[in-house]
């Protein structure tokens, strides 16, 4: 029987605790438990940039090249010498061009030779003319003598004049062979680092098909970024506007105070010279290169280096800003409503004044203050607007 009453007790005590559990459950229960991602709003500076990829190139480069043909014959300079406008870079065999103004200096020298000789013969028969000329005045000359001395005059006179051509163009051959000798010993135009030598000692050059390179010389204490804007950002940028960049092999240091200098009006495509009529439809991106240069006194920046280059459309600095996530809605181009934790671990609701915004971060102008807990998101997903009334909060 004390079994009976214990199994009988225990089956109520059961049903009991069912019934309690399941009237909590329907009466009692509680709202879903949200999980909030919340941010204080501080005071910081905000930037909007157009990113772009850019190229590092020498400020100034001069491809200094053969203008005569021949061997080269010594290379004075190595890979990375440093050299002052005028040093000796290369030279050329120049005895071709050695015997071209000896031979051109000879012609000249006969040319010469020959109008002394018709001066001397221009004196004499300006005296006979004058001698003929006096007499028959006189009347005692022969008319046709002194047509004869005249005659005479005139053709050493017209002799003398064609010397002093065939002299000029034989003075011009001189000075040619004088310059084409002195083209030899290739010298250099800037003064700068040697960036490249793309021929040999002993090598051939030929200057008639083309102007070939014996050395690039540039200058590396400045250097110039093209930056590779895109179609749907250069609409955007201006010249003159500030722009920052950083390199690969020092990522966390960024080059900054510089402008931008220029934007090429067309993308490189234009120096394309002939575009296949039967081309694939598919477009590739269009870029246009916007210049800016920067000093490289310590040379940390080389050619052909690549560099992050950020272009500043706007920037506000000491400003209080939130992050850009916690908008919850646009009201217009610069109202908004963001939804604030407050001191009784509620949400509640807040129209702003926006300001900058780099989709990172965001400036409020006005609606809260420094300090102010703002909502980003709810952790699970949970709409924040649906409990902005009284959301429990875990924390």
């Amino acid at each position: 029987m004390l079994k009976f009453f214990k199994k009988k007790y225990l089956f109520i005590a059961v049903i009991t605790f069912a019934i309690i559990y399941i009237t909590k459950i329907i009466f009692f229960s509680s709202q879903t438990t949200v999980n909030y991602i919340t941010s204080p709003a501080t005071k910081g500076n905000i930037e909007k940039t157009v990113l772009a990829d850019g190229t590092i190139s020498a400020f100034k480069q001069v491809s200094v090249g053969a203008q005569v043909s021949g061997q080269i014959k010594k290379l004075y300079v190595e890979l990375g010498d440093e050299v002052k406008q005028g040093d000796m870079i290369a030279e050329i065999d120049d005895l071709k061009q050695s015997n071209d103004l000896k031979q051109s200096e000879a012609s000249l020298n006969s040319l010469e030779a020959q109008r002394e000789a018709k001066k001397a013969k221009l004196i004499n028969y300006q005296l006979t003319y004058d001698r003929h000329r006096k007499l028959v005045n006189k009347g005692v000359g022969v008319q046709s003598d002194l047509d004869a001395a005249k005659a005479e005059l005139d053709v050493i006179k017209a002799d003398i004049a064609a010397l002093d051509a065939d002299i000029v163009k034989a003075q011009v051959a001189v000075d040619t062979a004088k310059v084409n000798l002195g083209y030899t010993k290739i010298r250099s135009p800037i003064d700068g680092i040697i960036v490249a030598i793309p021929v040999d000692e002993g090598q051939t050059v030929n200057s008639v098909q083309s102007a070939p390179t014996i050395v690039k010389v540039a200058q590396l204490d400045k250097m110039t970024i093209e930056a590779q804007i895109s179609e749907a950002d250069v609409v955007n940028v201006k010249k003159g506007m500030p722009v920052y960049f950083t390199i690969l092999g020092q990522p966390n240091r960024r080059f900054d105070g510089l402008t931008l200098r220029a934007i090429e009006p067309a993308p490189d495509s234009i120096n394309t010279e002939a575009i296949s009529s039967s081309s694939s439809s598919t477009k590739s991106a269009i870029y246009y290169n916007g210049l800016f240069d920067v000093d490289n006194p310590d040379h940390i920046l080389r050619i052909s280096m690549t560099a992050q280059v950020y272009i500043v459309l706007s920037e506000a600095k000491d400003v209080l800003t939130i992050p850009s996530q916690a908008i919850q809605k646009k009201l217009d181009k610069n109202k908004a409503i963001i939804y604030l934790l407050n001191k009784y671990k509620e949400i509640e609701e807040r129209e702003v004044i926006v300001g900058a915004d780099n989709n990172i971060n965001v400036e409020i102008k006005s609606g809260i203050k420094e300090g102010d807990i703002v909502v980003v998101s709810s952790a699970n997903g949970a709409s924040i607007g649906n409990n902005a009334r009284s959301p429990r909060i875990r924390f």
